[in-house]
């Protein structure tokens, strides 16, 4: 569909269906080309609707036939569906057409990929498989009949059985089209088994092409424990007979929770110590429990519509968050999720993309998937869990189970189950979901007579089409602390309501440094002038692990604006209280290589935009590799013994510890690459038997000048891993000089392994070159009219990716003159391409107004 095809929707406009659905069969032939549908659904007349219009969505189908209780009818066609005169009462619709998985390269709806049929219909690619419905709340139970020749053809629900190439499948809880799933092909399969609480078996399979059988095994063990930890914590069991899962390279997200029926991008589910680095075994670990724990809160209940999308996904992140919390440690977790939340939501929430975390509009819903519905959603749950307290939690949890078990809600049902539980009026905090932006929270003390006082003043910045913001609950967890490191006064939550509110404590034996909110409990920038001596008495003592990875952090960047600013030399102190922690054997290793790590150069850029001046990302690298080279030659002695400590014997294990030692280890190999040139590094590649232990290598290598034969090897060695050969891709562009990377990503280009076709691959090297700031804002705009060259390419193909990928493009306001020139010229041309996508140009424009 092209962009003049294009409405606005709103959620101001939501109207009840018209007709409702009682059941839904339908009967596939599979043909690559021209595959066969026939649909039969039992609809009925909505009670609660005005209007007795019947519209079904439809797109891109070759209309056959349709009846109306064995009548033949002829519809009337429009862009996008039909609509036919039908009874009064409950009437049977049937209707044939036939379709074309194999020119379907939007992989929305069926598609083929690798000879096998798959499915994605969230969010609305039902339409271009059958005349249906396409919204969340109509809700059916539906019987699947599948024709093929295929060894496998899978559907939702449980099997009812096959007779030669036909397999027949039932779910028989209601779902809307959205969770619908087929998937058709040569599969090898493994598989395993659960017993429910209640001690129902169910059969867990996994099914793969042919050679990736051995990488399955981590999957089924976390999908496993993803099952017995939601028994336990949120005491839901599963409800059907057998969960499938299907490994799919070519899938524009990392994996859909259809019902019964998960699809996976290969990168979330395939992994193996050969071919898979450590984080990615984080990654599966929590898609897995994220996929698996929408069973019930995504499936089982759903979203109205889709602008109460973050219903289901921010409900379900925090879920999976709490998941690998207890997988991981609760602290490392927490400042993995509030790095990323940083690194992605808070830049939306700063640019021309910011939205309410329930939008009030949109042209094309699946430019909302985005940080701000996922992650800030997130820290909406976990920011009313911490209010209401845990017993609450789990009361309002269990009543909104009972309740809305089977239907398609609201935000406001969702919150109503927290005012009935605690009897709360929760419609301030309800504007978390209503205003974009993130809140600045300014922070003024005094000490006086032993009494302590703390001003608090929020304001959340205009953000587009909302110029004016209104107070939010904001809770803030305090610890006092002592300059000793002693705690003055344990952890206390403020709850700021007010514009400006002040607290005061009194009994103090002497000014106190506040260790403000702890574990981050709520999503907002804080404001404090803090000296050095506090944040290095937090790095050292506070209780707090996320405040001590923030005191890290400012000093971190504080130490980089002076050498930026000013011209300073790196901090000695700050480089000398790092190297205090990362030999600290008594802290967690996990939590020791995320608190010494530099900021990144995102990080500093930010820094820089807050304080008014504009950043130069060239600069900022320099300035980064001027520290980290400097680091490295003052505690080369101690990081050299910290690489050899950490160092791993034994069969190679995924668990926390095991990860946590390894990522210990690698940061000490990337600073001491800095002072060796990359020989140790040479000596850890030659050696490796894992990806975790020779991809760092590689990279190190090649940031000094010295993996172009290492390079080729890795290439010539993993050239039959697709996985691998991803990260292969990444790895040339992000590690190379940031003056040289636009070459090398031209070249790479011209790879035969390049597809721009398969999502993973054009995120691997684009996606790759766009999220490395120096390489990506070279001054001469290279980067950019590269990415507007692929991005042009890419909407013909796959205008869903090509859509997200043009958020690179975001922070255009933060830097100069020349810089924003080249990047609005850049989107100038894609946004001038002839039947330019509706899914790009919405977020074109976006972009182009700001």
């Amino acid at each position: 569909m092209t962009a003049e095809n294009s409405q606005t929707i709103y959620l101001k406009d939501y109207q009840v269906p018209n007709y409702l659905v009682d059941h839904v069969a339908l009967d596939f032939d599979l043909h690559p080309t021209t595959t066969r549908v026939r649909s039969t659904v039992k609809f009925r007349p909505n009670a609660d609707s005005n209007s007795t219009e019947f519209f079904l969505h439809g797109e891109n189908l070759t209309f056959l036939s349709a009846y109306i209780n064995g009548t033949a009818v002829t519809p009337v066609m429009t862009g996008a569906g039909l609509t036919c005169n039908v009874p009064d009462g409950p009437f049977i619709w049937q209707s044939e057409v036939e379709i074309n998985p194999s020119a379907n390269t939007e992989l929305s709806g069926l598609y083929m990929s690798n000879g096998m049929f798959c499915t994605q219909c969230e969010a609305e690619g039902f339409r271009r498989i059958t005349y249906y419905p396409d919204r969340p709340d109509v809700m059916a139970p539906f019987d699947v009949t599948i024709h093929s020749d295929l060894p496998y053809a899978l559907s939702n629900g449980e099997p009812l059985g096959s007779e030669g190439q036909t397999r027949r499948w039932r779910d028989p809880w209601p779902k809307p089209a959205y969770l619908f799933a087929l998937v058709a092909g040569e599969f090898q399969v493994v598989s395993d088994h659960f017993t429910t609480a209640s001690g129902k078996p169910v059969n867990l399979n996994i099914y793969v092409r042919d050679g990736d059988q051995d990488k399955c095994a981590f999957a089924l063990e976390a999908l496993k424990a993803s099952m017995a930890w939601d028994e336990r914590v949120y005491g839901r069991e599963y409800d059907l007979s057998v969960f499938n899962i299907v490994a799919v390279d070519d899938f524009n997200m990392g994996a859909m929770e259809n019902k019964g029926l998960n699809i996976f991008n290969s990168s979330a589910v395939l992994a193996s110590p050969e071919t898979t680095v450590d984080g990615n075994f984080e990654r599966i670990e929590a898609i897995i429990a994220h996929e698996y724990f929408h069973n019930w809160t995504g499936n089982r209940i759903t979203c109205r519509d889709w602008f109460q999308l973050s219903l289901k996904e921010g409900l379900t992140v925090f879920r999976d968050q709490q998941f690998s919390a207890d997988m991981r440690g609760p602290e490392v977790r927490r400042i993995e999720d509030v790095a990323a939340l940083r690194g992605r939501q808070f830049r939306e929430d700063s640019g021309p993309l910011a939205h309410p975390v329930r939008p009030e509009s949109f042209v094309e819903i699946n430019n909302f998937y985005t940080a701000t519905v996922y992650e800030k959603g997130a820290e909406l749950i976990r920011m009313l869990k911490l209010l209401v307290g845990d017993a609450a939690y789990k009361k309002a949890l269990d009543l909104y189970f009972k309740r809305h078990d089977g239907q398609a809600c609201t935000i406001e049902d969702w919150l109503a189950v927290f005012t009935d539980v605690t009897g709360q009026d929760l419609s301030q905090f309800k504007l978390w979901y209503s205003q974009a932006g993130t809140p600045i929270v300014t922070v003024r003390d005094h000490f006086a007579d032993g009494t302590y006082e703390l001003s608090l003043t929020q304001v959340t910045p205009p953000t587009p089409s909302q110029p004016n913001k209104q107070p939010l609950v904001i809770p803030v967890a305090l610890g006092l602390l002592y300059q000793d490191g002693t705690e003055a006064l344990d952890t206390q939550l403020l709850v700021l309501t007010e514009a400006e509110q002040s607290f005061r404590f009194s009994g103090l034996r002497a000014a106190p440094i506040p260790s403000l909110l702890r574990g981050f409990s709520a999503p907002v920038i804080l404001q404090r002038k803090t000296s050095q001596a506090e944040h290095l008495a937090q790095l050292a003592h506070d209780p707090d692990l996320f405040n001590r990875f923030e005191a890290s952090r400012e000093l971190g960047k504080s130490a980089l604006l002076a050498m930026l600013q000013k011209g300073a030399v790196p901090d000695e102190a700050y480089c000398t209280a790092l190297l205090q922690v990362m030999v600290n054997e008594d802290l967690d290793p996990a939590f020791r290589a995320m608190c010494c790590a530099l900021p990144g150069q995102d990080e500093i850029a930010r820094a820089l935009t807050e304080q008014g001046q504009i950043p130069d990302p060239v600069a900022i690298d320099a300035a980064v590799h001027q520290l980290s080279e400097h680091l490295a030659r003052q505690g080369l002695e101690a990081l050299q013994a910290l690489y050899h400590t950490h160092q791993l014997t034994g069969p190679f294990s995924p668990d926390a510890a095991s990860c946590g030692a390894r990522a210990l280890s690698a940061l000490a190999l990337r600073l001491i690459s800095h002072a060796d040139g990359g020989a140790l590094a040479a000596k850890q590649f030659a050696k490796a038997d894992t990806m975790t232990l020779q991809l760092p290598a590689l990279g190190n290598l090649n940031r000094h000048g010295q993996g172009a034969e290492a390079v080729a090897q890795f290439y010539q060695q993993w050239r039959h891993e697709r996985l691998v050969i991803d990260k292969w891709f990444s790895l040339q562009v992000t590690t190379s000089p940031a003056n040289n990377a636009v070459a090398v990503a031209v070249n790479l280009l011209k790879h035969p392994d390049f597809n721009l076709k398969n999502p993973n691959r054009f995120r691997a090297l684009i996606g790759a070159l766009a999220m490395t700031p120096a390489a990506f804002h070279q001054a001469d705009g290279s980067a950019y009219r590269l990415v507007a060259d692929q991005l042009i390419a890419l909407d013909d193909i796959n205008p869903q990716l090509c859509a997200r990928m043009t958020t690179v493009f975001e922070t255009c306001r933060r830097y100069d003159g020349t810089r924003q020139a080249l990047m609005r010229a850049a989107l100038n041309r894609l946004a001038a391409k002839p039947n330019l996508s509706r899914d790009t140009k919405e977020m074109v424009t976006r972009l182009l107004d700001a």
